[in-house]
């Protein structure tokens, strides 16, 4: 496969990445999960609400002058988003060693530094954050992962320090518990990965019950496979390659299109949800 150049026109850049850079790069097509079969095609937002809500949470979380942790930070899209804002220091924290390969350049470009460590166990000290930002992982984790996810963000930061999550909610928040079940198992079968996204009363319920008080909260569509939203986050370049590279690999589109229509099939209960919550003191 050939490389595929992920530089945008935000101030700050970061290299070509190659196929054989990308986390699970061994597996096949089959085996490998959603979000990087996407980033195999192509495509480098790989938030639920895409790249509009994401600068829409951040909004909401001054970044200049902060100290700011990233739990797993990707391909750098919001990485960029967030050295740009010109914080005073940024810390990734990602536990795939390919992703803190891909991190680290764009961190030291600003003298910060990305780690490999997992989110719930960063090893960084107490209060040495003014912001953390996590993206699309708190969705694939259990209730008790989130929580020790969300308990080490609120250890990481100092107190009246903010919180902000882009994750996959569900709607409305009075949705059946069976019908929760089923697209869990769905997504679960489709993915490769063991998604479970909250309403927005369960999520900000969580936020709260571990000693966070949340400021702001912000929905866009579920519409990580619609053509409108791939142009509006990816360009009319990155749109055009992700539309190659799914015309010439088969084994690609065959997986993008079983993940079409779960998203499809379920469409009315997706969403994309970003909250922003302070740590209470």
């Amino acid at each position: 496969m050939t490389e595929r150049n992920t530089t945008t026109d935000q101030t700050t850049t970061t290299p070509t990445i190659t196929d054989a850079q990308l986390p699970q790069a061994d597996r096949d097509a089959e085996h490998m999960q959603g979000h990087w079969v996407l980033a195999r095609l192509g495509k480098r937002v790989l938030r639920p609400g895409g790249e509009k809500l994401t600068k829409r949470m951040l909004a909401h979380a001054p970044l200049a002058g902060k100290r700011v942790v990233e739990f797993a930070p990707g391909l750098g899209r919001t990485t960029r988003l967030i050295l740009d804002a010109a914080p005073a220091g940024y810390t990734g924290v990602d536990r795939d060693p390919q992703v803190v390969d891909i991190i680290t350049p764009l961190a030291k470009s600003v003298g910060g530094r990305c780690v490999e460590a997992d989110a719930a166990h960063t090893g960084l000290p107490d209060g040495s954050a003014d912001v953390v930002v996590g993206e699309a992982m708190l969705t694939m984790q259990s209730e008790r992962g989130k929580r020790a996810i969300i308990g080490e963000a609120h250890r990481l930061l100092k107190p009246g320090g903010l919180y902000a999550i882009h994750e996959m909610g569900l709607a409305p928040d009075d949705l059946a518990d069976t019908v929760k079940d089923a697209i869990r198992r769905d997504l679960a079968q489709t993915i490769r990965v063991n998604a479970r996204p909250l309403t927005a009363a369960e999520w900000r319920e969580l936020l709260e019950s571990e000693g966070f008080e949340v400021l702001w909260t912000g929905v866009e569509p579920m519409a990580l496979l619609k053509p409108r939203r791939n142009l509006a986050d990816e360009g009319v370049l990155g749109a055009l390659r992700i539309m190659r590279n799914l015309l010439t690999h088969p084994d690609l589109r065959a997986r993008v299109l079983r993940m079409r229509r779960v998203f499809n099939t379920h469409g009315d209960q997706l969403t994309g949800i970003a909250f922003v919550a302070r740590r209470r003191d």
